[in-house]
């Protein structure tokens, strides 16, 4: 059953399995989300429910946006996510869901927004390589060099690598472990890293890949092993 929530990513530290194995670790606060709104099949064609996540001041909203929460019946939040799930029709308006909606073992994928990182050049941002810094090279040594041919196409076609604004986008790190879940405090330890600095906002729902364990067939040969004629 697919299952979602928003989130607060705390930071990274490291926790110990039973075998005292340091496993390092991203800590997010996942919920409590309100339902803000729910959609079925019969009126906008699909099932899904909007969660709501972190009380916000009502001087912060304008008027459509108080009116959709009065409409709900439920206090005003900052942040507002939608997401298709098979249990949308089984949930109502107000519900809460917690952290425990999720345990441990299961596979999630997290979507965040990335560290900006201002104005980058084509080294840093793409990985290219830099020109010779020999005979003559001139200053241009992390430059973009050339882009193509003057005459045909005589332009430069959309998407190629450049320098400019590096980071600030949405990144989905899949297929991550949940490693602990603690109900009281709402919070989520996830095995790795995800995007985004310390306080930002994160979506976490079930995995999209499929995992699938793969058996190994060992095989035992029961002929003896044949000597060397050496030996």
């Amino acid at each position: 059953m697919k299952k979602a929530i928003i989130g607060k990513k705390v930071g990274m530290t490291q926790i110990f399995d039973e075998t005292g194995k340091v496993i390092p670790v991203t800590v997010i606060e996942a919920g409590p989300c309100v339902v803000v709104q729910k959609k079925d099949l019969d009126k906008e064609g699909y099932a899904s429910v909007q969660l709501g996540f972190e009380d916000a001041k009502e001087k912060q909203l304008t008027k459509p946006e108080k009116g959709h929460f009065e409409k709900a019946g439920v206090s005003a939040k900052k942040y507002l996510k939608e997401f298709r799930l098979e249990s949308a029709g089984s949930m109502n308006v107000g519900d809460v869901v917690k952290a425990d909606v999720f345990a441990e073992g299961d596979k999630v994928d997290v979507t965040g927004i990335s560290r900006g990182k201002g104005y980058a050049g084509v080294i840093k941002r793409w990985g290219a390589q830099r020109t010779p810094t020999s005979h003559g090279g001139g200053p241009v040594h992390r430059h973009a060099g050339s882009m193509g041919s003057g005459t045909d196409p005589s332009r430069i076609f959309p998407g190629k690598i450049g320098a400019g604004h590096m980071g600030a986008e949405q990144v989905t790190v899949m297929n991550l472990d949940i490693v602990k879940v603690d109900p009281e405090l709402n919070m989520i330890a996830v095995r790795g890293a995800i995007p985004g600095p310390k306080g930002g906002i994160v979506y976490v729902r079930n995995t999209a890949k499929h995992n699938r364990i793969k058996n190994t067939v060992v095989t035992v040969s029961t002929n003896p092993q044949k000597k060397s004629a050496r030996g």
